[in-house]
């Protein structure tokens, strides 16, 4: 793979080692608050010179997470969900076969922050349900080797139940790969073990991420060197695995230490893929190579879908000519997974002046689900074969309570109950709420909608679900495949707008499974809108703020599971442009409790870091505000770490010191009573 594409990507902010402290104010730190990046290294040897302007070598030998002071901004918080795969979406999506794995680079190798950013324009990836697993890709000769990933994308992964994996990646030689970095990282100690194979470990388990892309591509290696490779990979694997820890090989280097990329497993590479979870075969591959690379795995007592085959998208995205039928044929068994290589194409093709969020949404859309833009009712036509056509999408949403603002991890402001709490672009992966998987399955006997994210109004967070157009008859939206149990107090929640037109809503739910795939889930659909005064009474209460209403729905009558929810419009006047802007199924309310010993840890010239104990119990995330002089709350930030790093501060006219609001946020989006921290200008 060129070297010129490994970059890596944008965002975090974590916490672990943190030190208690009592103190809420804390008073004026020695230490300078500099910005949290995420962290790359050299495996041991650094090179020779200086690092350019912004770029610290380091090396992964002599790392230790007690001493690493940005530990705290970029270790991931949430843990790895369950999946299930509900009832495919279409006839020709299918479970248990093909997966899908994707190489993405997220942002730059060095200089990459660990918070995201102040800006949208973002790769924020959403279309995790049809993903088994993402690389973290990037890396260079020139900054550094061996990259963990950003937490946010970490968390907002494991919310969706894909795993991540840090990259590994010795350059070519003409790419400014050197051999002693080979040897380096195969390095053994006095007892014959591999030590870095510990330490990647280590790291993994520190950062919360879970496991190791391995990709050596520096020539000139020979059979001894290929030995030691293979020596540290199946240490590396057995170490990863006591840590439910995984291991990818990139087929690049062979068992005689060259780099000969095969395009197939074959016995220039088996070993690798027999000491390794998995395997990305290289780029060149045939429909031959693949079929016997399947049948090659099979003789081995491992499954072809094992193998990711490389499909480089870097270049022309859902543009791209792909032999298809080579890898996930329409009328038989597949025959090996597929491994994307840059699917971030979505965002980097657009000029840089159409990169708004939606823009990149439609083209990431068009990726993920082809043509049709609803993977109910895929094109065959279409010459990109999207994952929705051929893989079963697949879901987290399986417990009590579930609650979504359809917050994608990126916008153009932060909202708070429909109303603006900052008007600053903002991107954060870590703030993505687990997103419907079907996007949009839409089903309708006449005119059809357009369904979209929108980022012109929320009701929280940066985006809300737009349905606009002229339908003529009754339009359901499919939201969420689910295993939700249903209870005695088990209620919806449906938060909406309408912007224009008139509109009946109903909420629709269903408590078995379609009868096939592609078939509409058995809805039964709950009056919502308009509520009058007896619908009230009848189907729950109703609150309004800024123009948006929210109505909570008791489930009376219904038993069992919610399996699938949607809603159902019908336009009583038109045309109509309609918002969903937040989604729950609960049962009781639990607020969730503060945090504690937040403090100041580093501050300088319009910087500061901050850190706080984990509030006991639940936590979906933590919230900073400002609360300037004239009684104004301004939004400021969200993480799922505990520590926070701000930057841009000015003193308000007549504020001798800042006023800082941390809160606890739940998984229905209420709030802890909030925590002050105080910092004097």
């Amino acid at each position: 793979m060129h070297p010129t594409r490994r970059t890596v990507l944008i965002a975090a902010t974590a916490a672990a080692l943190l030190p208690a402290a009592p103190a809420l104010a804390a008073d004026r730190p020695k230490a300078a608050a500099t910005p949290p990046y995420a962290s790359y290294w050299y495996p041991d040897s650094l090179p020779s010179g200086s690092p350019g302007p912004g770029i610290t070598w380091r090396s992964l030998k002599s790392w230790r997470a007690a001493d690493d002071p940005d530990l705290a901004f970029n270790a991931a918080s949430v843990p790895l969900a369950a999946r299930f795969t509900p009832t495919p979406a279409n006839p020709t999506a299918r479970s248990g076969q093909a997966r899908v794995q994707a190489l993405v680079s997220f942002g730059p190798t060095s200089g990459n922050p660990s918070q995201g950013s102040a800006t949208a324009d973002a790769y924020a990836l959403t279309h995790w349900a049809y993903l088994d697993e993402l690389v973290f890709w990037g890396g260079s000769a020139g900054e550094g080797l061996i990259l963990a990933p950003n937490a946010p994308i970490v968390d907002a992964a494991h919310r969706h139940g894909v795993p991540v994996l840090g990259n590994i990646f010795l350059p070519p030689v003409a790419y400014g790969g050197q051999l002693p970095w080979t040897r380096d990282l195969v390095q053994n100690d006095a007892s014959g073990h591999y030590p870095l194979a510990a330490q990647l470990v280590a790291v993994a388990a520190a950062h919360g991420f879970d496991g190791w892309f391995v990709n050596a591509e520096t020539g000139g290696g020979n059979s001894a060197l290929g030995q030691a490779m293979l020596g540290f990979v199946q240490e590396l694997k057995t170490l990863a695995r006591a840590k439910g820890q995984r291991v990818t090989w990139y087929d690049a280097m062979t068992v005689n230490g060259t780099v000969s990329w095969q395009g197939a497993l074959n016995s220039q590479n088996q070993a690798f893929f027999q000491a390794a979870d998995d395997m990305f075969v290289d780029f060149r591959w045939s429909a031959a190579t693949l079929a016997a690379s399947g049948t090659r795995a099979g003789r081995l007592g491992r499954s072809r879908y094992e193998l990711w085959a490389g499909v480089d998208v870097e270049s022309n995205g859902s543009g791209t000519s792909v032999d298809w039928d080579a890898i996930v044929p329409a009328g038989r068994p597949h025959v090996t997974s597929i491994g994307f290589y840059r699917p971030e194409w979505t965002r980097n093709h657009l000029p840089a002046d159409q990169r708004a969020p939606e823009d990149f949404h439609a083209a990431d859309d068009r990726f993920w689900t082809g043509r049709s833009l609803d993977p109910s009712r895929p094109d065959a036509s279409d010459p990109w074969r999207a994952p929705a056509l051929s893989v079963a999408d697949r879901s987290t949403v399986a417990s009590l309570p579930f609650a979504t603002v359809f917050n994608t991890g990126h916008g153009l402001r932060w909202y708070e109950d429909g109303a603006v709490a900052s008007d600053t672009a903002w991107n954060h992966l870590g703030l993505q709420d687990r997103l419907p998987s079907r996007r949009w399955v839409v089903r309708t006997a006449g005119e059809r909608p357009a369904v979209s994210f929108d980022f012109a109004d929320a009701w929280r967070g940066g985006s809300s679900v737009l349905v606009a157009g002229a339908p003529d008859q009754p339009v359901v939206v499919d939201l969420y495949a689910t295993r939700l149990p249903i209870g005695a107090d088990t209620v919806a929640e449906l938060t909406f707008r309408t912007d224009s037109g008139a509109v009946d809503v109903e909420l629709a739910v269903a408590t078995a499974e379609p009868g096939g795939a592609g078939r509409t889930p058995p809805y039964r659909y709950l009056p919502v809108h308009p509520v009058t005064r007896r619908a009230r009474g009848k189907h729950g209460r109703v609150t309004s703020v800024n123009g948006w209403h929210t109505v909570t729905l008791p489930l009376t009558g219904l038993t069992g599971t919610v399996r699938a929810v949607g809603v159902r419009l019908t336009a009583t006047g038109g045309p109509v442009r309609w918002r969903l802007g937040a989604l729950a199924v609960r049962d009781a309310v639990t607020t969730p409790a503060a945090p504690t010993g937040a403090r100041v840890t580093a501050a300088s010239d319009g910087g500061l870091r901050l850190a706080w104990n984990a509030a006991p119990g639940a936590v979906r995330h933590y919230e900073l505000h400002r609360l300037l002089p004239d009684g104004t709350r301004r939004f400021l930030g969200g993480t799922c770490q505990r520590a926070f790093f701000l930057t841009g501060l000015r003193p308000a006219p007549g504020e001798s010191a800042a006023r800082f609001e941390l809160r606890a946020v739940g998984e229905l989006y209420n709030a802890s009573t909030p925590v002050t921290v105080t910092h004097t200008w």
